[in-house]
């Protein structure tokens, strides 16, 4: 726990994008419905679970230092289920980045687009880094950030907790690390990336940590001196 979050100290803000500015589980289950819908036509479960191992493999690599996972998550996906790395890149890609776009905005956690209004008008940067591409996601959500760095871009190629891509905003935007702040949703990813970084970081979740900054929704009082005059008034 780093004790109260002072705005006036904070020049640059760098969200994760998944699970962090829209509700995930929501968002899968509505794909859920369209995986199952395929899974019908075609009489086959493989797409689900060729997703399924996707993520698995995701997860795995990041844990793995320097893997080079742009490749490895295509191959050892495509091993386990006897496909090619091309075919596993087409489909995830399609369903993965493409599908999901038209069901994200419903998604967006409340207040979320006041506070990126409020991070603005106080003069703060806003960026997003995240492991999956993003920019289009971004444009969905109806949310604008500079610089937005992936795990997938050619000059990065590290999942979180590797802080290459954090350090390439910082470089990018010229705030020293002491003056930003990453939000994120997950301790083992944006809380450790950030700490690997030097940056604070603050993470949505239900539950307290006893190293990081914890927040539940968009409107609590950690936010409030950025927010609207009305939501301020309604939380």
């Amino acid at each position: 726990m780093n004790g109260p979050l002072d705005w006036n100290a904070i020049d640059l803000v760098v969200f994760d994008v998944d699970g962090t500015l829209y509700d995930q589980r929501r968002l899968r289950l509505a794909m859920l419905g369209h995986l199952v819908a395929q899974a019908c036509r075609s009489r086959s479960l493989q797409t689900l679970r060729i997703l399924r191992t996707f993520r698995q493999v995701r997860e795995a690599l990041g844990d793995e230092a320097g893997a080079d996972f742009l490749a490895e998550q295509y191959a050892r996906t495509a091993q386990r289920h006897g496909r090619t790395a091309a075919e596993v890149e087409a489909l995830t890609n399609d369903w993965m980045e493409v599908r999901p776009l038209p069901l994200l905005a419903a998604s967006r956690y409340p207040h979320v687009d006041r506070l990126f209004a409020g991070l603005a008008a106080a003069g703060k940067q806003v960026a997003a880094f995240s492991d999956y591409p993003a920019t289009a996601k971004l444009r969905a959500l109806g949310l604008n950030a500079h610089p937005v760095v992936c795990a997938t871009d050619a000059d990065i190629a590290r999942l979180k907790p590797d802080p290459r891509g954090l350090l390439s905003i910082l470089q990018r935007t010229g705030v020293p690390a002491a003056r930003a702040l990453m939000i994120g949703d997950r301790f083992d990813r944006d809380a450790a990336v950030a700490r690997r970084a030097g940056v604070r970081a603050l993470i949505r979740s239900r539950r307290s940590h006893p190293e990081f900054d914890t927040f539940r929704a968009y409107d609590d009082p950690v936010f409030q001196p950025l927010l609207p005059a009305d939501v301020a008034v309604a939380a």
